[in-house]
């Protein structure tokens, strides 16, 4: 149960499909051998909300519980990388094959690494 004057907190999650095409199309994108990063800023959001996530991982990763692992350590990492992102951005995130691989032999922090960096070339603003 939540105070009187206090609502529970939303995840900060992208859902509907017209929020990712919208990402896509007119997002920027970092890619390397295991992930791709989109990032899109909002108008219509406001400049404190903070950064939304979606996830895009296929059966090409691997099976359910592949997938799953993969979507929970995306989830993990990106909540490590949130506060250093802009506010009012969308960011999805697409697995590619081997991911899961990666983060047996690497290690999550490993993948995590990869995710700052790539997220962080996305959300750059392009210089002048």
């Amino acid at each position: 149960m939540t105070d009187a004057g206090t609502a529970p907190r939303r995840r900060a999650r992208i859902t509907r499909s017209g929020d990712f095409d919208a990402v896509y199309r007119r997002g920027r994108s970092a890619a390397n051998r295991h992930l791709v990063v989109y990032a899109f800023r909002r108008d219509d959001r406001a400049p404190t909300s903070p950064p939304r996530l979606g996830l895009s991982v296929s059966k090409k990763v691997g099976g359910a519980v592949e997938r799953n692992r993969v979507k929970r350590v995306l989830r993990e990492r990106f909540a490590e990388v949130a506060p250093s992102l802009p506010g009012g951005i969308d960011v999805v995130v697409i697995a590619r094959p081997g991911a899961a691989e990666y983060i047996e032999e690497r290690g999550s922090a490993a993948l995590g690494a990869r995710l700052a960096e790539l997220a962080e070339r996305a959300t750059r603003v392009p210089s002048a």
